[in-house]
């Protein structure tokens, strides 16, 4: 009887364990019955935790202190901004939303004529696109003036509102193209705010010190809310959320040889053969350990959605560096991933003659991909295939 040894991937803790284990053997039963699998929980046991309940974690800005570091409502507007470098056009599309029916005089400018040509004169300076914001501006002030919700956003809004509405959505163009282009420099907050300030004068806001006063920031604002996800208040939740996973992948790549020798001695104590079966993160610990020694009795190394190929492409993988081969004692090695999983990566390329890939299909989008294997039928058959 074939002994499969399943290693799990990241952030997985009991009882979702046991969960998947049964999963698992109740697809195998259908394409390898007989087959006995157990579970390698090293989650439980070696798997990151919060040491010191989390005392990293910097407080949300005010807490125990009754104040805030820039502003009470700080970290509402950087989540703002964050939503407007997603989308720049959000809150020109809110605005535009809201114009009502409106006749122009026989004769009378429309109210979108001043601001596009406000607009053009801003892409024809290339002083002005020579500053902060850097070469961008230009562009992005031209295709702003092409846009069709500038009409009834200008209709909708007077025209120092949206003054201000088209300066935050130039500045966010910019922006959001040194982002695109991982420009490892990024302006701050109040380098933005001064940009900001500086376009919407130039669009027709009246300028700092004439009447406006300590209004001024609160006009550099988005006038309308954009979804704030209230990040850095609810960083304390997100932590707990996330640390499970990318805490055990940072553990593993520096501290993993205690979740080596734990797979070792499982597997010392499983009748052979034996078929070390790895998801994810724990495709990579099984093939570290099958890298790192003979293990007796393993025949078989089946790797699913896994990034092992990606470490030692790249060098991270502990075992073994590119270009070196695999070691001779390592067994045929089988590796499933899904066309649509970003997380598994091929093997055969690297290791040819070592290693045979298997492209499956869930149909279903990143990141519900990477966890779909374990109801796709054509997984299991792969599996029962190849088992001894």
């Amino acid at each position: 009887m074939t002994t499969v040894v399943f290693t799990h991937g990241t952030g997985v803790r009991e009882p979702h364990l046991g969960t998947l284990l049964a999963r698992i053997v109740s697809g195998l039963a259908t394409t390898a019955p007989g087959t006995r699998v157990i579970a390698y929980d090293w989650g439980g046991r070696y798997g990151a935790k919060l040491a010191a309940d989390g005392a990293s974690i910097p407080a949300a800005p005010g807490a125990g202190t009754g104040r805030s570091t820039g502003g009470p409502d700080d970290s509402d507007e950087a989540e703002e901004w964050a939503r407007l470098y997603e989308d720049p056009s959000a809150e020109l599309a809110t605005a535009a939303a809201g114009a009502g029916p409106r006749v122009t005089a026989p004769g009378a400018a429309f109210p979108d004529e001043r601001p596009r040509a406000l607009l053009r004169g801003i892409a024809g300076d290339t002083e002005l696109g020579a500053g902060a914001l850097g070469p961008g501006l230009p562009l992005a002030a031209a295709e702003l003036a092409r846009s069709p919700l500038l009409g009834p956003a200008a209709e909708a809004l007077d025209p120092e509102a949206l003054a201000w509405v088209l300066a935050r959505a130039l500045t966010a163009v910019v922006v959001a193209a040194e982002l695109a282009a991982d420009s490892p420099v990024q302006s701050g907050g109040d380098v933005r705010d001064a940009t900001v300030a500086v376009l919407a004068q130039r669009l027709g806001a009246p300028p700092a010190g004439t009447g406006r006063g300590p209004l001024l920031r609160l006009a550099g604002r988005p006038i309308v809310r954009l979804g704030s996800r209230y990040a850095v208040r609810r960083r304390r939740a997100l932590t707990d959320a996330a640390h499970p996973a990318a805490g055990d992948i940072l553990k593993y790549l520096a501290r993993g040889e205690d979740m080596r020798q734990g797979l070792r001695d499982l597997v010392a104590t499983a009748e052979p053969p034996v078929v070390l079966l790895g998801h994810s993160l724990g495709g990579i610990v099984a093939l570290d350990t099958l890298i790192s020694g003979h293990l007796p009795g393993v025949e078989l190394l089946i790797t699913v959605g896994s990034q092992g190929p990606l470490l030692y492409e790249t060098g991270a993988l502990p075992s073994l560096a590119h270009p070196a081969p695999l070691p001779g004692h390592v067994p045929p090695w089988l590796n499933l991933y899904d066309r649509r999983d970003l997380l598994g990566y091929a093997a055969e390329p690297l290791f040819p003659g070592r290693a045979h890939d298997v492209a499956t299909d869930s149909r279903q989008p990143f990141p519900v991909a990477h966890s779909a294997y374990w109801t796709d039928p054509a997984v299991y058959r792969a599996i029962g295939e190849r088992l001894p």
